[in-house]
């Protein structure tokens, strides 16, 4: 199984009326999709997480996934790169990367993460040099050309090569919490990936370093396609170019709580103009 990104232009069409009648989960069908997700269901156990997930997520934009906590936006993430495998998920549906099911027993999950990086919430450096947390993806993967160039050329995609590039041989846990995270960033970069997928990657920083990775985030997606889960409304108003919002539902007022989208458009259309009644409360701060 290829793996490989396609070479398809991006024909997203404009917005008008059409576009506001469309399915939540398909606003522009003829754009250029990196995944295409079909009636999508995870369950962990017996307990049904999220339901009937379809969305179309565009190459080399920013999609971001928001709604309250429980809503199965982090669950809808990991199934992207099949992180979900270690936490005893059974996913249902269709997920298809590049034109293909992820979930075919005839690819390897470790392939998967490779085309597809994970940044999570709170920054993991390893307990290694910043040189070497860098440099591990890529030996592994048996990188065989220049290492010092690569790990360079990482660290300066996410700006952090001119506050390290005297102390390569320090541990990354002792960066400040931006610089960690940018760290992690470089570290999922350095093994050349199509997508980036990040887990609420300010949430546990402060506001100028928040401010460096959304800044961060603007410049790698011309190279990137990036998938973001937030809390934070303003950041996905700032930061993405498309917005699924998701929310939890109980079957006939009763029973567990069950993740669902409920509304997927351009980011614009979503902050100002959306179409669902619950998307505008969530917005206001009317939620709940």
């Amino acid at each position: 199984m290829g793996l490989e990104p396609t070479d398809e232009a991006d024909t997203g069409e404009t917005p008008g009326t059409e576009a506001e009648e469309r399915a939540a989960g398909d606003p522009e069908p003829e754009m250029d999709a990196v995944f295409e997700i079909e009636d999508l269901s995870v369950h962990y156990g017996t307990t049904l997480a999220v339901r009937d997930i379809s969305m179309r997520i565009p190459r080399k934009r920013v999609t971001a996934f928001i709604g309250p906590s429980g809503c199965g936006k982090s669950t809808l993430l990991r199934c992207l790169n099949r992180t979900n495998d270690l936490l005893d998920a059974t996913v249902g549906g269709r997920l298809l990367y590049n034109g293909e099911d992820i979930y075919d027993p005839r690819v390897e999950a470790a392939e998967v993460r490779r085309r597809i990086g994970m940044v999570f919430q709170k920054p993991n450096p390893f307990p290694k040099s910043i040189y070497d947390n860098v440099a591990f993806g890529p030996r592994l993967n048996g990188f065989s050309g220049n290492l010092d160039e690569l790990v360079e050329e990482s660290l300066t995609r996410v700006a952090l090569w001119n506050e390290v590039k005297d102390k390569l041989d320090d541990s990354g846990l002792a960066l400040s919490g931006g610089q960690q995270q940018r760290l992690c960033i470089a570290r999922a970069i350095a093994v050349s990936p199509d997508v980036l997928l990040m887990d609420e990657p300010c949430s546990a920083l402060d506001p100028i370093a928040t401010q460096r990775i959304e800044d961060l985030i603007d410049r790698l997606k011309t190279d990137y396609t990036i998938v973001i889960v937030t809390h934070n409304m303003q950041q996905a108003a700032r930061v993405s170019d498309m917005t699924a919002f998701f929310s939890v539902r109980m079957d006939g007022g009763k029973g567990p709580r069950v993740g669902e989208l409920v509304e997927y458009d351009r980011t614009t259309k979503i902050f100002s103009n959306p179409s669902r009644q619950a998307t505008e409360d969530y917005i206001s701060g009317r939620f709940g």
